[in-house]
């Protein structure tokens, strides 16, 4: 078992299985960096910040889940956009302080409708060493 509710679709309604919560190494404010992979091109297309909450809402529904930082809320992908991510994997880095989502997404990733959060600023790209 990887996370237990009551039905509620409310993210903090879920509780994260303590055999998985205890292996997070989570910062100062109880958060734990997702990366989030593009399953079929590998893309990293953002990264955003969950909690015990957010990664058992995720795990349960396979709907990407996330705690926005700035607006001190969850948000799960695409419920607004209509951009969703279904989440095929997740993965726990070997520090236990980062976690991998690999998902199948729907529309843009990025909040500008950007395929990428990482599209637009590149600093340093293969073949720009003239």
């Amino acid at each position: 078992m990887t996370a237990t509710h009551n039905g509620s679709q409310n993210p903090a309604d879920y509780e994260l299985d303590p055999a998985i919560a205890a292996r997070l190494k989570r910062n100062d404010a109880g958060l734990v960096p997702a990366i989030v992979q593009e399953e079929g091109t590998g893309d990293v297309l953002m990264m955003a910040w969950m909690d015990d909450h957010a990664l058992a809402h995720t795990l349960a529904t396979r709907r990407g889940t996330y705690y926005s930082r700035s607006r001190g809320e969850y948000w799960i992908k695409g419920l607004t956009s209509g951009h969703t991510q279904e989440v095929t994997d997740v993965r726990l880095d070997c520090d236990g302080d980062t976690l991998l989502l690999r998902v199948r997404q729907v529309g843009g990733a990025c909040h500008t409708g950007d395929h990428s959060c990482f599209d637009a600023d590149e600093l340093l790209a293969r073949g720009n060493d003239d």
